[in-house]
């Protein structure tokens, strides 16, 4: 296939080669697990089953899964041994099935859940970065979407995540998202059931860009339309980056700020963090359980 899965339509044959994503076309998958880290309406209290793919079409500096996002670390997986993943997951009492990093493989996690559609939510967690033609693809197999909505501004996308497209691609995906899905609704347990969750990671230094980012998000959607998720827990990565802003956790009084506003404008359909959450160990091991 010459891939023209995301944003990026890098053209390249990945059953030949690997994409700007670093990934062939086979599936490719570092971890399977039950998840308590996410919003408590997609974790619950059994946990989301989670599932990290290997690969990712950004290139955000920060990135703490690096490990598996560019370098690479995972195993092969067939299509029908994804499907055997969603079930025992849904055995270990996940709420949902948690598709984190999906869009270079959309094409197969199709495959697996059109043959048969787990008896839970069908969550797509992805970064954002999504082409709207490839979302179409996906219409009735996906009940929640989680995407990133990173930033508002193209020349901090492409300094950070290597896409200055990502603003104007990202909100175009979300609201094919909404469209698919219809507005968000929680069941009797506080757990999703379809809707569209957007989450964005506050960094240390760009609190302006977080405020236009609720901006734009406030101005496109209204609350009953879709659930944010406004981030405190940045960590910098081990090893010091060239930009200086990042190597530095987010300060009190930066999400402060951001908390505030969040109040001035009165919504209900937030959630916000601790500055507790700002730890490594909420960073899963990518040993290849579960796979």
């Amino acid at each position: 296939m010459n891939c023209g899965l995301c944003p990026r339509k890098c053209g390249v044959d990945r059953e030949k080669a690997a994409g700007f994503c670093g990934m062939k076309n086979g599936l490719r998958a570092a971890r399977a697990s039950l998840h308590f880290w996410e919003e408590p309406c997609v974790s619950g209290f059994g946990g989301a089953g989670t599932v990290f793919f290997s690969g990712c079409n950004l290139r955000c500096v920060f990135c703490q899964n690096k490990e598996i996002s560019a370098g690479g670390k995972g195993k092969e997986l067939s299509v029908k041994r994804l499907r055997e993943i969603f079930d025992e997951l849904i055995f270990d009492g996940a709420e949902v099935i948690d598709l984190v990093t999906p869009t270079h493989f959309s094409h197969l996690i199709a495959e697996a859940l059109k043959e048969e559609k787990p008896p839970v939510p069908v969550v797509y967690n992805c970064g954002g970065y999504e082409s709207v033609e490839t979302l179409k693809t996906l219409e009735g197999l996906i009940d929640v979407y989680l995407p990133d909505y990173k930033y508002a501004d193209p020349v901090l996308a492409a300094r950070l995540s290597s896409a200055p497209d990502y603003p104007a691609a990202a909100l175009s995906a979300i609201k094919e998202m909404r469209r698919q899905t219809g507005d968000w609704k929680l069941n009797e347990d506080g757990i999703i059931e379809k809707g569209v969750l957007v989450r964005h990671l506050v960094l240390p230094g760009h609190i302006k860009n977080t405020l236009d980012c609720i901006d734009v998000l406030t101005n496109a959607f209204s609350e009953k339309n879709v659930l944010l998720s406004v981030m405190s827990q940045y960590t910098p990565p081990k090893e010091p980056l060239s930009f200086p802003e990042l190597n530095r956790r987010l300060t009190k009084e930066e999400y402060d700020e951001v908390t505030g506003y969040l109040y001035l404008l009165g919504l209900d359909n937030v959630y916000v963090q601790e500055l507790s959450s700002a730890k490594e160990e909420y960073t899963p091991e990518f040993d290849l359980s579960g796979i």
